[in-house]
């Protein structure tokens, strides 16, 4: 009996979703903090829902790092604000700009 390809995003997404829930149990998910952003010194960019883009993110929740499939919400010069979700919990955080690629 083979795998279904027609349902392997949804097998895929099921995955992030428990990674993601399991890791919150390790600690808070981290953001870069006021002072690494700099926003009284540094312009951000807010988008509309219709520009915002699908990228892969390394987030962290306390000492636990994984890939999550987000969408950037806003950015600045060198850094995201994204917005990912896992089950009903949608999570936010600021992360480097280094720390995003497009979506595959």
């Amino acid at each position: 009996m083979g795998s279904s390809k027609r349902l392997a995003p949804y097998y895929d997404r099921q995955a992030q979703d428990s990674a993601v829930l399991a890791a919150a149990r390790s600690g808070p998910l981290q953001s870069l903090t006021h002072r690494e952003l700099a926003l009284r010194e540094t312009p951000v960019t807010v988008y509309p829902h219709a520009a915002q883009r699908r990228v892969r993110a390394w987030v962290r929740f306390g000492p636990e790092a994984l890939r999550v499939d987000a969408k950037v919400v806003r950015s600045t010069p060198l850094a995201a604000g994204i917005e990912f979700r896992a089950g009903e919990k949608t999570f936010r955080c600021w992360v480097w700009g280094n720390a995003v690629s497009a979506e595959d």
